[in-house]
Order: C-alpha cells, then sequence, then structure tokens
C-alpha cells in the first residue's frame, strides 16, 4: 500500500504556471496600488487627527468650549437631570448621564477631532474639535 502524499505538487505548478503569466508591468502596476492603499489606509484611518478643545452643548446650543490643555469637569443639566462630563489628559468623556440606556457613557473616551458622544434623551453632546476631522462613513 502507498502512502498518501502530504501535499499535492499539482496545486504548487499550477501557482508557477499563472504567476509566469503576470508581466512586470502587471506586477509594477500591482505593487503601486498596493503602495496607494497604504497611503490611504494611514492617512484616512490611521492618522492623528489631533483634537484642540472640547465643546460640550446642552439643548443645541453651546454651554462650554473649552481647550483640552487643562483638565476639568462639568455638570451640564438637562431634561431628565444632570449629565457628569470629565476631561482629564487631553481625552474627553461621559462619566454619568441619567438617560436609560447609557449609550453615551459606553461611548467612553474620545480624543481625536470629530469625535463625539452624544446623549440624546438628556439633550447633552459632547464634541472634540479640531483643525482636521477623523475620517468616517459620515464625512463620506
Amino acid at each position: 500500500m502507498k502512502g498518501l502524499p502530504i501535499f499535492s505538487t499539482s496545486g504548487l505548478t499550477q501557482a508557477l504556471h499563472h504567476a509566469r503569466l503576470i508581466r512586470p508591468g502587471d506586477w509594477l502596476v500591482l505593487m503601486l496600488g498596493l503602495v496607494a492603499v497604504g497611503v490611504l489606509i494611514t492617512r484616512f484611518w490611521l492618522g492623528e487627527q489631533q483634537g484642540e478643545r472640547l465643546l460640550i452643548r446642552q439643548g443645541g446650543a453651546v454651554f462650554l468650549n473649552a481647550p483640552l490643555t487643562r483638565d476639568l469637569s462639568a455638570d451640564v443639566s438637562g431634561p431628565l437631570g444632570m449629565t457628569h462630563i470629565e476631561l482629564v489628559g487631553r481625552r474627553a468623556r461621559v462619566l454619568r448621564d441619567p438617560g436609560p440606556r447609557q449609550l453615551c457613557v459606553h461611548q467612553g473616551w474620545i480624543s481625536r477631532a470629530g469625535e463625539a458622544a452624544i446623549c440624546l434623551p438628556n439633550q447633552v453632546s459632547i464634541e472634540i474639535t479640531g483643525a482636521s476631522r477623523q475620517y468616517d462613513s459620515l464625512n463620506y
């Protein structure tokens, strides 16, 4: 009884045959495309969009516009009660909110320009503002 081969060489032979069909110009286009994708990913998704200010809104009106360089704690009153906001080390978060689902609390820390946490039931929101905004589907 003959042993079964560990792998088939026909798949390897077929792959080498297809690799020979790709010409040098094809490789150049492929490499340029990969470099372009890498640059775009780095620029739009991984790049640091440094925030400059924390903008707190209450009922659509600006409640506070503070630089991220100073730590602060703020209580903002809304229809459901008080929302507690914290700014520490150039990052901001909603620490407590009387809303039923706590979505803005679960948003966690925000630190990049364009990021926001919105407490809809209590009509309070926080947003990091800056020169450039982080790319997301809303910018599309």
